[in-house]
């Protein structure tokens, strides 16, 4: 999961995202974040946008959270 905030987007949903970084889940520890900075996100690869509440986000203990991995996606 990518998190930051919006700069910009064009008609194919291209995203220009500031001040991101990514949210990596593992099934053995916490949630890692890698800081990306400025960072393209091109439209074909963009399942979902939404409004974070910073609130709530900031009372997450990341530490804690574990998560399976996605099964494989068959075509």
């Amino acid at each position: 999961m990518i998190v930051g905030t919006l700069k910009g987007f064009d008609q194919t949903i291209n995203l220009i995202l500031d001040e991101s970084h990514e949210r990596v889940f593992s099934s053995s520890q916490g949630v890692e974040q890698v800081v990306l900075g400025l960072y393209i996100v091109r439209g074909d690869n963009v399942a979902v946008i939404g409004e974070i509440d910073e609130e709530t986000d900031s009372t997450l203990d990341l530490g804690n959270i574990r998560a399976e991995p996605l099964n494989s996606v068959v075509h």
